[in-house]
């Protein structure tokens, strides 16, 4: 199992230097990958397009940049872009997001979820992989566009999936799944069964399953989890997540968190690969003195 970090999920501001700082700091520690969310702040997928220019190894990757405010030829061409100039190390994140910004916020409908993400998907996959799309849809009509951009090969694309028509989807068309407040149990059972069922039935290779779990190192795991939940609670009251809580039988956010000393936060990262996550991702919490570096010190540890 790869093992990752994750930046942005706790809405942490940061300048552009200090993102391509850490990352520059998470490369050298022997990580896998780093993951950006899409806030409201730097556009993730340029912020990772420099990011692939000052790093020489690590795999980058969005956490996720939702569809509907981007025709999918222009994020096709946004992230092949970004493909070349990280040297093949780029994986596309998309997801929906939530009712709150698409069409509270951005003004835009958000029915038709999945039938939207399969349209999507079926003119942004043949772009990524070089070829020609003649596509006729209810959302989407695009007829013989191709992508040239050099150096953009075997570019990923995984879809931030929770529900079974969304993983089945993600399965059929994608190349995996990006997950977020999905507990151990909901993995195995739900995500991963029906994912990997998908992609079998429509003959495609075994799916990545990247899950991103909110984690610090701390001998004070109780108090930590309480600042936690102060600061993940929005992730709690969207319809998604607290769908995939409500499935694992959890009440909040801090209840998925992998809080604990070296051995808990061992045995929590072999149970989530034990399930079916390909590559775990970790969102380091800083919640008390020490905790990113410590943390981070103990992931890189486990890639020894």
């Amino acid at each position: 199992m790869r093992i990752g970090t994750m930046l942005g999920a706790d809405g942490t501001g940061a300048t552009l230097d200090d993102v391509i700082g850490t990352a520059r700091r998470v490369e050298a520690a022997g990580l896998d990958s780093i993951w950006l969310a899409n806030i409201f702040s730097f556009d993730a997928i340029t912020t990772l397009a420099l990011v692939g220019r000052e790093t020489e190894r690590i795999r980058v990757g969005t956490a996720v940049t939702p569809t509907y405010p981007r025709h999918p030829t222009a994020i096709a061409q946004q992230a092949l872009t970004t493909q070349a100039a990280c040297n093949g190390r780029f994986t596309l994140g998309i997801g929906l997001s939530h009712q709150i910004v698409i069409e509270t916020m951005l003004g835009l409908s958000y029915s038709r979820r999945a039938a939207h993400m399969r349209e999507y998907l079926s003119v942004l996959m043949p772009l990524v992989r070089g070829e020609t799309v003649r596509f006729s849809g209810e959302e989407y009509s695009v007829r013989g566009v191709t992508m040239d951009v050099r150096g953009s090969e075997g570019m990923d694309v995984v879809v931030a999936a929770l529900g079974p028509a969304m993983l089945k989807v993600a399965g059929e068309l994608a190349d995996g799944t990006n997950t977020w407040m999905v507990g151990p149990r909901t993995m195995e059972e739900h995500v991963v069964k029906r994912l990997t069922a998908a992609a079998d039935a429509a003959g495609r290779p075994a799916p990545k399953v990247v899950g991103g779990f909110p984690l610090v190192l701390t001998n004070r795991p109780d108090e930590a989890k309480a600042k936690i939940a102060e600061s993940l609670t929005i992730y709690g009251q969207l319809p998604s997540y607290r769908a995939m809580l409500d499935r694992e039988g959890v009440q909040g956010p801090a209840d998925l968190a992998i809080a604990g000393d070296e051995n808990l936060v061992r045995g929590e990262i072999k149970r989530l690969e034990d399930a079916g996550v390909t590559d775990f991702n970790a969102a380091i919490m800083d919640v008390e003195a020490g905790a990113y570096d410590r943390t981070l010190e103990f992931l890189a540890s486990l890639k020894g």
